[in-house]
C-alpha cells in the first residue's frame, strides 16, 4: 500500500464516527503514555481489517502515543477542535469529550476552548458541542439544592457571589470571568427575580454591550420600549448611550455572556434599580 493511501486512511480515520464508544488503555513508554485501541477491531475487524488496523495500531499506538512530542491533553484538544470545525457533533465527539477530560481539561477551561472555537467554526456548531461538553462535565458540580440544578444545565461556571457589584443588583448575582484575552467576557448569573439596576454604557464612538442567553430564561429591556424575553441562544445587542436593564424571570435562574464593545472614551453608568411596578 503507498505511504500516500496509508496517510489519507490515518486522517480520515481521526474524524470518523467509528471512533465511538472505543476501548483504550494507557500505559507508560520510553516515549510517555504508550496508548492501546482496540475499537478497530472489536467493530470493524471482520469486515475492513486493515481500516481496523490503522485506526487500533497506527492512530492510537502510534500518533497518539507520541505523547513526548504532543501531550494527551492537547492531542484531545486539537482532535476535539477539529471534529467541531467539520461539524461532526455526534457521538464521536462524546468520546473525544470525555477523553478531553480524563487528560485533564476542565469544565472551565472546555467551556473557554469551544467558545473560542464558535469564532472560526461557526456559532450552531459550538452549541451542538456546548450540549455534549455540558453533559460530559455534568458530575463536577456537587449538591442538589436549585443553584447546582442550573449550574448543571449550563457549561460556563457560575463563578463567585459578585460582591463587587451587589450594590447595582436586586437579588443575588454571580460571576464568572471567562476570557480576558482577545474579546473580553463574562458569564453572568441571576437567580430569580434578580436584575441590575437601569445603567448606560457610554461611549464618544463604538462602545455598548452584547449579551448571548446561556441558560434560563431572561428579560432584557431599553428605556420605553417593551421588555425582550432572552432564551439560550438569543443575542441581545445593546447600542452605546442606551438607558436599559437585564436580570431573571421571576421563575427562572438565568445566565448570560456579557460582551463589552470596544469603542473611545467608554464608560458605565449605574442609575437607579428597577422598580418592582417596572419589573412585572
Amino acid at each position: 500500500m503507498k505511504k500516500t493511501t496509508i496517510m489519507l486512511l490515518i486522517i480520515s480515520a481521526m474524524t470518523s464516527n467509528l471512533i465511538m464508544a472505543q476501548q483504550k488503555t494507557v500505559q507508560p513508554s520510553a516515549r510517555g503514555t504508550k496508548v492501546t485501541q482496540t475499537a478497530g477491531r472489536d467493530q470493524l475487524g471482520d469486515f475492513a481489517p486493515e481500516f481496523a488496523r490503522l485506526n487500533d495500531d497506527i492512530l492510537f499506538g502510534e500518533v497518539w502515543s507520541r505523547n513526548d512530542l504532543l501531550s494527551l491533553r492537547d492531542r484531545s484538544l486539537v482532535t476535539i477542535t477539529s471534529l467541531i470545525s467539520q461539524g461532526i457533533t455526534d457521538s464521536s465527539l462524546t468520546y473525544h469529550l470525555q477523553e478531553a477530560k480524563k487528560n485533564g481539561i476542565t469544565r472551565t477551561e472546555i467551556a473557554e476552548i469551544l467558545t473560542h472555537v464558535s469564532f472560526y467554526a461557526g456559532w450552531p456548531k459550538a452549541w451542538a458541542a456546548f450540549r455534549l461538553a455540558k453533559e460530559v462535565w455534568n458530575d463536577d458540580i456537587m449538591g442538589d439544592d436549585a443553584k447546582a440544578e442550573f449550574a448543571r444545565s449550563m457549561i460556563f461556571p457560575i463563578g463567585e457571589p459578585n460582591a463587587a457589584y451587589a450594590k447595582y443588583f436586586i437579588g443575588n448575582s454571580y460571576l464568572a470571568q471567562i476570557s480576558d484575552a482577545q474579546i473580553p467576557f463574562a458569564n453572568v448569573t441571576f437567580e430569580p427575580g434578580c436584575r441590575n439596576n437601569w445603567h448606560i454604557h457610554k461611549a464618544d464612538n463604538g462602545g455598548g454591550q452584547m449579551l448571548v442567553g446561556v441558560a434560563g430564561r431572561g428579560w432584557y429591556q431599553e428605556e420605553g420600549k417593551p421588555a425582550v424575553e432572552i432564551l439560550p441562544g438569543t443575542v441581545i445587542h445593546i447600542p452605546a448611550n442606551v438607558k436599559h436593564w437585564h436580570g431573571a424571570a421571576k421563575d427562572s435562574w438565568f445566565a448570560h455572556l456579557a460582551f463589552s464593545v470596544p469603542g473611545e472614551n467608554t464608560e458605565n453608568i449605574w442609575l437607579e434599580p428597577v422598580t418592582d411596578e417596572e419589573y412585572n
